[in-house]
């Protein structure tokens, strides 16, 4: 069936101001539905968190409906939820609670392909701790972190295993699940910086072995907030920095402070809206449409997944037509996100020639500090990035506007 990508598009008012938008690995725009989610939630009764005022219900509704809808997205328990202000707030909180288990010796391992955000807390807990920091590599000419990469830096010590689960620059997608079998037969725990790929693929937590999936909302159509699903056993274990009067409940005990109610109602919107997504883009079987909303999701993700992927594929074609840019996207298993280079040109000047022209794709490192020093890259790339409501029309404006730069 043929994917209504006007039909998406119609729910995000932004995309009326005209720029094709390729910058969505950056944050996505934001749907009709959940701009309103988080406009009823401020204009509505709320109090912290109770049972006796209709203030305090409200606001009990709203964080038990988030954690529930994101339990739907990962795949997870909704009682190992934990919200925060962003993924690497809480990442550096657990990495912090974690390296209160880690002594002298010990070993952390990062790797070169991740986003800083999962690579500096880990690093910075373990000089606290004086625990060895060990490095899993990739391979720059195929872009490509293997089991191989993993099992070469595991040891008896090995204590945590941080990778990411797709590239924030290149789109690679590592194994998660082999990585997390050795991770898991080393006896070390294994942290995923699920941030890119949740935009893009169906999650099951359990199934690809992390024991902490991180990701962010506004990666995928909510608000500005970040997320973590661990089992709730785990989370029971690990005794984070709180305030004397707090709860030590899990997962409120990683959660400081009041929570931003509206942020979380927004964030079901959103998760509510990728659920009907296949449905919108009437792309949804009769089983689909009628089933829970986790089986929703599983038949939208599959739509979105068909339809990023076909744009990416025609992009690739064109762009190798054009032998004055260089694609460092090149994994087997990638998302439709894609780093560009050029052989005559910075990349800055790509990205402010295109932005005259309408075409939102910047350039830079995107905090991938790390893979883009491996890529020996230190202006980083021009980044293209897929989204549900990108379409064949945003697709032309873009490798038009490439040719125009390269042939100019």
């Amino acid at each position: 069936m043929t994917f209504d990508v006007a039909a998406i598009r119609s729910h995000f008012p932004a995309l009326a101001a005209g720029a094709a938008h390729f910058d969505g690995p950056g944050g996505s725009q934001t749907p009709d539905v959940v701009a309103r989610a988080v406009h009823d939630t401020l204009v509505s009764p709320i109090a912290n968190r109770g049972s006796v005022t209709v203030a305090e219900q409200n606001a009990e509704g709203v964080v038990l409906a988030a954690r529930s809808a994101m339990a739907d997205l990962l795949g997870s328990d909704p009682r190992g939820i934990v919200f925060g202000r962003s993924m690497t707030q809480l990442t550096f909180d657990i990495s912090r609670a974690l390296a209160k288990t880690w002594s002298p010796g010990d070993e952390v391992v990062v790797s070169r392909l991740d986003h800083d955000a999962n690579v500096r807390p880990w690093v910075i807990a373990a000089e606290n701790a004086r625990a060895k920091v060990r490095w899993i590599d990739f391979d720059p000419a195929s872009a490509e972190l293997t089991s191989r990469h993993v099992a070469d830096q595991l040891t008896d010590r090995t204590r945590l295993v941080a990778i990411t689960g797709a590239s924030n620059l290149i789109g690679t997608r590592p194994d998660l699940a082999a990585a997390a079998d050795q991770v898991h037969r080393a006896g070390a725990l294994f942290y995923v910086d699920g941030v890119h790929l949740t935009a893009h693929s169906t999650i099951d937590v359990t199934a690809l072995g992390a024991d902490f999936f991180a990701c962010s909302p506004y990666k995928f159509f909510g608000p500005h907030c970040g997320v973590v699903a661990a089992s709730p056993d785990l989370l029971d274990s690990l005794h984070p920095d709180k305030l004397l009067p707090s709860t030590d409940a899990v997962p409120e005990r990683f959660e400081l402070g009041t929570l931003p109610y509206e942020l979380l109602a927004g964030t079901t919107a959103a998760v509510d809206f990728i659920a009907g997504l296949a449905d919108i883009a009437g792309t949804a079987d009769t089983a689909g449409a009628a089933g829970d909303r986790r089986q929703r999701i599983l038949t939208s993700m599959r739509s979105v997944d068909v339809h990023e992927d076909s744009l990416r594929q025609r992009i690739e074609r064109d762009l190798a037509e054009l032998p004055s840019i260089t694609l460092h996207s090149r994994a087997r298993s990638r998302t439709p996100t894609l780093l560009l280079t050029f052989q005559d040109a910075a990349v800055q000047d790509a990205y402010r020639f295109l932005g005259e022209l309408g075409v939102n794709a910047p350039a830079g490192t995107f905090y991938a500090y790390e893979p883009a020093r491996r890529l020996g890259l230190d202006s980083g790339g021009l980044r293209v990035g897929l989204a549900p409501y990108t379409s064949e029309q945003d697709v032309d404006r873009l490798l038009d506007g490439l040719t125009k730069f390269v042939g100019g």
